[in-house]
């Protein structure tokens, strides 16, 4: 007779064998599907590399890849350093307002990469209010795009980067002090080389971050061509979906290379706190936190004025003729065909990714952590699980083109529909989720599943009793991670929309091209107080679960 242990175990592989099926439906096929479609042309005929020689012989094409890189070697040269700054006020100093600042400088989170560009070309367009300080250069391109790009990358540096701050060692400074040395040699000595794996993965994350993004050098870019918007214009403007399939398989490169140093860097890095660390608490220096608090001010002021030039911006009656304040911006319905069932599908989208997404996401994650055996099953979810961090969402986007139009495909009926999209910014968004979701549940001690096995207590009452419970603070978290960039994704769904199920980041694209940027600042300041709204829930939900599951901690 089979025992409970071999029936936990079979049914452990069969959920594995569902994860791994998930990945590979909605990740590994779509993205080889691309890979085909780069060698075919648009009869489906075999061509080898006639498409990609085509793209080496076209400039424009070849010049966008030279501009995607320069503009994200400086974007990252500017963000790194100001958030590497703007962390260590909030994590070594003892100024005041550190936690009002830390709030203001995770603001850009919870808007569309699109509505810094949008307030840019408020502040320094054509008609914008300080135009001047442009000294005659135009926003539209490249100036443009770098300052957005610094606005929307900052704060994912900054969390990087004040988390590798965060934990020091209080010896090694008191015995760099008792050697006499300087608060500079201290700093170049001990503090850089402490964080210095944070900085490199701050580097790689935000390079590729503004590598892949669309939203922003399609909204500002002007004729400034990036591989993002060549990939656009391909596909949605010249129907040249094979070509389309080349420039993504190009813009897959960079992202794959960062990636993969950034894990090599990972691997090299080593444990900077032991058992017998002292924490390190800041002391006060009057000057230092002075001028660091002006420091931290500045970026704040930066920050709140983008958000709030979009938000004035979308109540005035006509920019810059007729200053006087309206609520008909919001009227999206006359702006784009859409108008508000765009909030709503988004509304709807988001909650699909937020609950089925974390319940895909945490079940795999518990069956890589706590499954006993199936070695083989565990590895290829976890390495199917990492991809996602390397393929930018316009790539993934082509790629579910192709797969789901596919002759014989039984899963076309989703196309166009709010599951594909779904399932599509599941997947996109599916590493860091998951990387959460394994480092809460690695926190817990593998004994626990010891004691249930040898009182023969089932792994799934196991996993709701106990596990779940302990780790329910991190699954919230990645619930609101994974509902705040369904709400404000563009390019991993710019491609699968329908007729129906438009979103509020297509609209907002849509009536920037059509001219009613008004409307569109409106809807991205909705998507904003959205997000604002399910922060302030996960807060509340989180304060609840600490009192009724985290008691423990408290011992």
């Amino acid at each position: 007779m089979r025992t409970r242990l071999d029936t936990d175990a079979l049914l452990q592989r069969l959920a594995l064998l569902g994860v791994v099926a998930y990945l590979a439906v909605f990740l590994a096929l779509p993205l080889g599907t691309l890979f085909e479609k780069s060698f075919r042309d648009h009869n489906g005929a075999w061509v080898g590399l006639a498409n990609w020689l085509r793209y080496m012989e076209t400039p424009s094409l070849v010049a966008s890849l030279g501009n995607t890189i320069w503009v994200s070697l400086l974007a990252t040269a500017i963000v790194v350093p100001l958030a590497f700054v703007y962390a260590y006020a909030l994590t070594r100093t003892t100024m005041r307002f550190r936690g009002t600042f830390r709030a203001i400088g995770l603001l850009p989170i919870l808007a569309p990469s699109l509505l810094s560009a949008i307030s840019l070309i408020y502040l320094f367009g054509n008609q914008g209010l300080a135009r001047w300080v442009l000294m005659g250069n135009s926003v539209y391109g490249p100036i443009g795009i770098v300052i957005a790009q610094v606005f929307y990358c900052f704060p994912h540096a900054f969390l990087i980067l004040a988390t590798a701050l965060s934990i020091a060692d209080k010896r090694h400074y008191e015995a760099a002090e008792v050697l006499g040395a300087s608060n500079a040699r201290i700093f170049l000595t001990v503090t850089l080389p402490g964080v210095k794996y944070g900085l490199v993965s701050a580097f790689f994350v935000v390079f590729t971050m503004v590598a892949t993004d669309f939203g922003i050098p399609k909204v500002i870019g002007g004729r400034f061509n990036v591989l993002a918007t060549d990939i656009y214009k391909q596909v949605v403007g010249q129907q040249n979906f094979e070509m389309g399939a080349v420039v993504g398989m190009v813009l897959l490169l960079p992202a794959c290379l960062a990636f993969a140093a950034d894990r090599w860097v990972a691997r090299r890095q080593v444990a900077l706190l032991t058992a017998r660390a002292v924490p390190f608490t800041p002391q006060a220096n009057a000057m230092r936190d002075w001028l660091l608090f002006a420091f931290c001010g500045l970026i704040a002021l930066c920050i709140l004025t983008l958000l709030g030039i979009a938000a004035w911006a979308s109540f005035i009656q006509y920019w810059p003729w007729n200053m006087s304040l309206t609520w008909r911006h919001y009227l999206f319905s006359n702006a784009d065909a859409s108008g508000w069932s765009a909030y709503f599908n988004t509304l709807q989208m988001a909650a699909l990714v937020a609950t089925f997404g974390t319940f895909v996401i945490a079940f795999g994650a518990w069956l890589v952590e706590k499954t006993k055996g199936a070695e083989i099953l565990r590895g290829v979810v976890q390495f199917l699980a990492m991809i996602p961090l390397a393929v930018p969402g316009l790539v993934l986007g082509i790629a579910y083109i192709f797969f789901f139009n596919k002759p014989g495909n039984p899963l076309g009926f989703l196309y166009g529909t709010i599951g594909i999209l779904a399932l599509n910014t599941i997947t996109h968004f599916y590493t860091v989720a998951h990387l959460t979701a394994l480092q809460a549940l690695k926190q817990m001690d593998p004994e626990f599943e010891s004691v249930s096995a040898s009182l023969k207590v089932s792994v799934w009452r196991t996993a709701w009793k106990v596990t779940l419970p302990v780790v329910s603070p991190a699954m919230l978290d990645v619930w609101f991670y994974m509902f705040v960039n369904a709400m404000t994704t563009v390019s991993a769904v710019v491609f699968l929309y329908g007729p129906f199920s438009k979103l509020a980041s297509v609209s907002i694209i849509n009536m920037d091209e059509a001219g009613f940027t008004a409307s569109a600042a409106g809807m991205g300041i909705v998507i904003v107080l959205t997000s604002g709204f399910a922060k302030i829930l996960q807060s509340l939900l989180a304060a609840y679960l600490a009192k009724r599951t985290q008691a423990w901690r408290m011992r």
